[in-house]
């Protein structure tokens, strides 16, 4: 497996200016994997101006150029299938089982998508007063620096960087110092394939560093950040130098809500998958079950037993359904929130607590837990960001409603009923970016994926987020109308 450690800046493997490394850790033993070039704002600063001075032939370049350079990466992607899942499993925990079948799968149709896309945006033509012509295109916006989380390192990276270059971008990506060795092999990847030096440029600091000079950076046309609402908000503020546009997918506390009607079976599995995949660190998770009471104690047995069957394990082992946290810092946070559920006086029906198992023990697992809480709870406000899900009732429709909008996310949720009426009004009323009904999570890259409230703004994916790393112009063309004769001499 080739594991890259330095930084690409114009089309070159460099080591950071002064020399720092950040360790990067595998969470699932705690060893150490590799030492990495530390980017710092004078690194930044390099890979901004390669990115700047590769803007113009890049941008220039006919779009069905830059979507056959992406239809190449998504094969090459392909090539490299089990190398790039196998390097996601030892960076980030995730089963290899997951990786292998969702994740590489993903980030090749992501790139492939929106290869296809680049020569496919087009104007408007508006009907304005008679004589004149008047219509609009979409132009890129020039450098875009991209800030990739830490939990889905692989697949946000196709995700960002696959609609900006389409667009006509250059771009300066920033993966998070945990899990950047993704990003980085999908770098090499891209320069095998054609890439011209300098459209892509990968960075891996921290925030404070790093991500605080690329989001305050005058030449930085756009900022797409991932991550967390506090780092948002802060990303806002650096980026009023240049009033850049900005473009946020932050927190979330999913509502996965039940109603007396629902499939029980197919509801236990949904809330399973909504919550516990990717050891539940997904900002669309479904930390909240919303369930009626008549049926809480039925849908309850059946899912505290199915979750008390999931196999914890080495990530690296095929049979392994859920994998370890992704840093001992976010275990840590995770089996705070357990601590303080006790606190608040929560019921924990399952996990709340490290595994036994002692082959485990160096690694950063939390086990499968399930909370039943009130409403107002801080384990149902709270964004945990982990297999941690708080259960909730409610009596009626209006209650639940009340309660899937009672905290100040609004990104993911879900409904489970067979009324159709119903769904589509809680479709409807729910203030979210994203529900789904009968299923969760289900995400496409023709399908827009983003939040209202404190879960940001912008949208990734589909014709929504070409719109979002481009900006319009309007043409006004005089065919045959008169001047005023008050302006004529």
């Amino acid at each position: 497996m080739h594991i890259q450690n330095k930084m690409l800046i114009n089309g070159e493997w460099v080591d950071a200016l002064d020399g720092a490394t950040i360790d990067v850790v595998n969470p699932h033993d705690g060893s150490l994997i590799t030492k990495l070039a530390e980017a710092k704002e004078a690194d930044v600063d390099r890979a901004v101006a390669a990115a700047k001075a590769a803007y113009p032939s890049w941008g220039a370049l006919q779009a069905s150029e830059r979507g056959h350079l992406l239809l190449k990466l998504a094969d090459k992607i392909e090539e490299c299938a089990e190398e790039l899942a196998q390097l996601e499993s030892l960076d980030t925990g995730h089963p290899i089982r997951d990786t292998r079948n969702l994740d590489v799968k993903r980030t090749a149709f992501c790139f492939r998508y929106f290869g296809g896309m680049a020569d496919k945006l087009e104007g408007t033509t508006i009907p304005v007063e008679e004589g004149f012509l008047n219509y609009t295109s979409r132009e890129p916006i020039g450098v875009v620096g991209q800030i990739v989380p830490w939990n889905f390192p692989l697949m946000f990276t196709s995700w960002k960087m696959a609609p900006a270059l389409a667009a006509g971008n250059t771009v300066v990506i920033k993966p998070s110092e945990i899990t950047p060795l993704s990003t980085l092999r999908i770098a090499e990847l891209m320069l095998e394939v054609g890439f011209p030096p300098g459209v892509v440029n990968v960075i891996v600091g921290y925030g404070h560093t790093a991500g605080a000079r690329l989001s305050e950076h005058e030449d930085v046309g756009k900022i797409a950040f991932t991550g967390s609402t506090a780092t948002g908000q802060r990303i806002v503020q650096a980026s009023a130098g240049n009033l850049k546009k900005v473009q946020l997918e932050l927190g979330g506390k999913g509502a996965n809500i039940i109603f007396e009607d629902a499939d029980i079976q197919k509801a236990v599995g949904g809330a399973a998958w909504a919550i516990f995949h990717n050891q539940g660190q997904a900002c669309i998770a479904g930390s909240r079950i919303i369930i009626h009471e008549s049926i809480a104690d039925e849908f309850l047995d059946k899912f505290v037993a199915l979750a008390s069957s999931i196999r914890l394990g080495d990530p690296s082992n095929p049979e392994t359904e859920m994998g370890p946290l992704t840093s001992k810092l976010h275990q840590e946070r995770v089996l705070e929130y357990c601590e303080i559920a006790r606190q608040e006086g929560g019921e924990i029906l399952l996990g709340g607590k490290k595994p036994s198992d002692p082959s485990l023990a160096n690694g950063c697992y939390v086990e499968p837990t399930i909370v039943r809480g009130k409403a107002t709870d801080r384990i149902a406000q709270e964004e945990v960001f982990g297999p941690f899900v708080t259960v909730i009732t409610f009596k009626d429709d209006e209650e639940a409603l009340a309660i899937a909008n009672g905290t100040e996310y609004g990104l993911g949720s879900g409904l489970w009923t067979k009324d159709i009426s119903r769904a589509h009004k809680f479709a409807r009323e729910i203030h979210a970016g994203m529900v789904w009904i009968n299923c969760y999570k289900r995400v496409h890259p023709a399908s827009p994926f983003g939040g209202m409230g404190k879960s940001g703004y912008g949208r990734e994916m589909g014709f929504e987020v070409m719109r979002e790393y481009t900006q319009v112009k309007s043409v006004w063309v005089n065919i045959d109308a008169k001047i005023p004769p008050f302006y004529q001499r």
